[in-house]
């Protein structure tokens, strides 16, 4: 049975091949890229099509509230941070009905 110290050498050697073999194979790839590029006119928007949905810059609505403090009215949606007037209780006393 190998050592870990033998197989961890095994693995920097075979990372070093590895990395020179991609190395070697990258141009041919690029250059076939290029010239398909090139034959069939595409663009960036061809290759790498907008997601739909939201931007990722954009902003996620809100969550709608699910419960209400009876005393102030302050109102948390069951995601983040417990806030004081709920931590420990019941949450059910404090559901938003409807």
């Amino acid at each position: 049975m190998a050592t870990y110290k033998a197989l961890r050498e095994q693995l920097a050697l075979l990372t070093q091949k590895a990395e020179a073999a991609r190395a070697l194979e990258l141009q041919g790839v690029i250059s076939e890229i290029r010239v398909k590029v090139m034959e069939y006119g595409l663009t960036e928007k061809d290759l790498f099509p907008r997601k739909r949905g939201r931007p990722v810059n954009a902003a996620k609505p809100a969550a709608a509230p699910k419960y209400q403090d009876p005393k102030t009215g302050r109102t948390w949606s069951g995601h983040g941070r417990i806030p004081d007037w709920i931590k420990g209780k019941d949450r059910d006393r404090f559901l938003i009905n409807g």
